[in-house]
């Protein structure tokens, strides 16, 4: 298969994930991803960008954006400004004419990779908006009268965090994939992708006690795989012994990124180990 993906240097993707990417690709559809914080949803693109040696235009979405934001822009203002001082031909409405990204994913020369990420951050309609622009690979801009056509039909992937339900009519036209969180052994392996030189037993007890701390229920915001990373890190510039990280939890406030969930885990641990003497170790 042409432009087959099967992962990237520093992204471990799961025989599924793979998969699922190469459909949305044959079928030339958006890959709609979505998954608990750090299992690589926007990561993906950038992996698949690498692996297919294709060029990345990263659009980000914010509350503000709209759709059109990604088709182009008409700059009213520097064409109201350039006429104020007379030095421009102003009759040349082109240049004012800014793509967006989607528009410059069109517009590329060679087929590109669009992450849409993190969608669900606009307005409830913004993906509705971009229904024809997705189905038909084109857009109008009245301004030109000229119409935009997709020189190559872009590999689109468009992440989401489930914070708002997304229409129906906009699910239909997209591949799915929920990436589940990886399990202890792949974690081990994207943890040795990054740090191929840390003492392997140092990883698997980091990644021990890493798991054990996802399992305390009632936790606001459980450790991703940056937090392990950075906390991994931690321990290996701190030269923490391994046999520490079995015992205790040096480096608590990399894993954990707020005051309530540090105190439930500490709760937690005194019920467990039925002293009140082991708060001071955890801190």
């Amino acid at each position: 298969m042409a432009n087959e993906y099967r992962g990237s240097s520093k992204y471990i993707a799961s025989r599924e994930l793979m998969e699922i990417v190469n459909v949305a690709i044959a079928l030339g559809k958006p890959l709609l991803i979505k998954g608990e914080p750090g299992t690589g949803k926007t990561l993906l693109a950038h992996s698949i960008a690498e692996a297919l040696n294709k060029r990345l235009i990263v659009w980000n979405i914010k509350s503000t954006t709209k759709a059109k934001d990604g088709l182009y822009v008409y700059d009213t203002v520097q064409r109201l400004n350039d006429a104020r001082f007379g030095d421009k031909d102003i009759s040349d409405i082109r240049q004012y004419i800014k793509l967006g990204k989607l528009g410059q994913a069109f517009l590329s020369e060679e087929q590109v990779v669009l992450l849409i990420d993190e969608i669900d951050k606009a307005d409830i309609e913004f993906p509705n908006d971009l229904l024809h622009e997705l189905d038909e690979m084109s857009f109008y801009i009245p301004e030109l009268n000229e119409e935009i056509k997709a020189k190559h039909r872009p590999i689109v992937v468009i992440t989401s965090n489930a914070e708002k339900e997304l229409p129906d009519a906009f699910l239909r036209r997209c591949i799915f994939h929920y990436i589940e969180f990886p399990s202890p052994e792949m974690m081990e392996e994207i943890v040795k992708v990054h740090f191929p030189d840390i003492e392997e037993r140092l990883i698997r007890e980091a990644i021990k006690k890493f798991y054990w701390i996802r399992e305390v229920d009632g936790l606001k915001k459980k450790p991703s795989t940056s937090e392990l990373l950075d906390w991994i890190k931690a321990l290996s510039i701190g030269g923490i012994d391994p046999e520490k990280i079995s015992k205790g939890i040096p480096f608590l406030g990399t894993l954990l990124k707020n005051e309530q969930d540090t105190q439930r885990l500490e709760r937690f641990i005194m019920n467990q180990q039925g002293s009140y003497g082991m708060r001071r170790r955890f801190i």
